[in-house]
């Protein structure tokens, strides 16, 4: 696959994901997120590579989730080789991924891009990082790894405040909540992440891969709600509420809500 939307390169034993779309703040659309399933897979596949590296391009944003922009003009979050926008699958494919995944978190991590940190195995962020939701803001949810395996990263309650108030937290924030591993200067950021990827690589890769898939064991039943929600998600996609929460965003004002009825 030749990649428009994110870079791949390999620093043994590291491989870098960079998705690599500044001007839109890192969003995702289907390509980004085809793009970045396949270059999951080939660092699942490269025997050189025993850590792989997310992060964003530019000192932004990591990524803030979905282009709402992208939607607003087509219709949806845009095209892909196989027609189908896999976010959930890509979501799954962090996880399954025998080797360690390190969240190098340069800038704002929003929305999608929030939950795309907390289903990497650690998270490594930049003094200036940002967190935090915006679903209810712009009329979409995540009601699968974003809600229940947030919530047994930073308790219910947090969870919770994080999706209903859709607030932003500072990076000293995120770690205190065990959202962040650790806090670096942003030009140390990188060199911080392929430093733990060589830590790691010093240890038993097929003990990595068993432990990953014990920690995955207490969550996995979130995968077959995850797609039940994503399914709703695509059907409330049409409604006059998700579009007008896109529109509002597009055009830069708050959301009017006010004719919806909240049963």
């Amino acid at each position: 696959m030749e990649y428009q939307d994110i870079r791949y390169a390999v620093e043994p034993p590291n491989a870098i994901l960079t998705i690599d779309r500044p001007e839109r703040l890192n969003a995702f659309r289907g390509r980004t997120v085809e793009e970045l399933i396949h270059a999951f897979h080939r660092a699942w596949t490269d025997p050189e590579v025993r850590c792989a590296i997310l992060t964003g391009a530019g000192e932004r944003a990591f990524c803030v989730g979905g282009d709402q922009k992208e939607y607003v003009e087509h219709g949806s979050y845009g095209t892909s080789e196989n027609g189908l926008f896999e976010i959930e699958r890509l979501q799954q494919v962090i996880r399954d991924l025998p080797k360690p995944v390190i969240a190098a978190v340069n800038g704002l991590a929003i929305g999608g891009g929030h939950v795309l940190h907390v289903v990497c195995d650690v998270t490594i962020a930049a003094e200036h990082a940002r967190f935090g939701q915006a679903g209810p803001r712009v009329g979409s949810f995540d009601a699968g790894y974003g809600t229940a395996y947030l919530a047994r990263v930073v308790g219910e309650k947090r969870a919770r405040e994080i999706w209903l108030f859709c607030r932003q937290y500072d990076a000293a924030t995120a770690e205190r909540w065990g959202l962040v591993n650790k806090i670096v200067p942003a030009a140390q950021l990188l060199d911080e992440a392929r430093a733990w990827g060589r830590e790691v690589a010093a240890l038993s890769p097929t003990a990595l891969r068993f432990l990953k898939t014990s920690f995955n064991a207490d969550t996995a039943h979130v995968l077959g709600i995850g797609q039940l929600a994503f399914a709703g998600l695509a059907s409330f996609a049409s409604s006059p509420e998700a579009k007008e929460g896109r529109r509002a965003f597009a055009e830069k004002r708050p959301p009017d809500f006010s004719k919806v009825k909240a049963t």
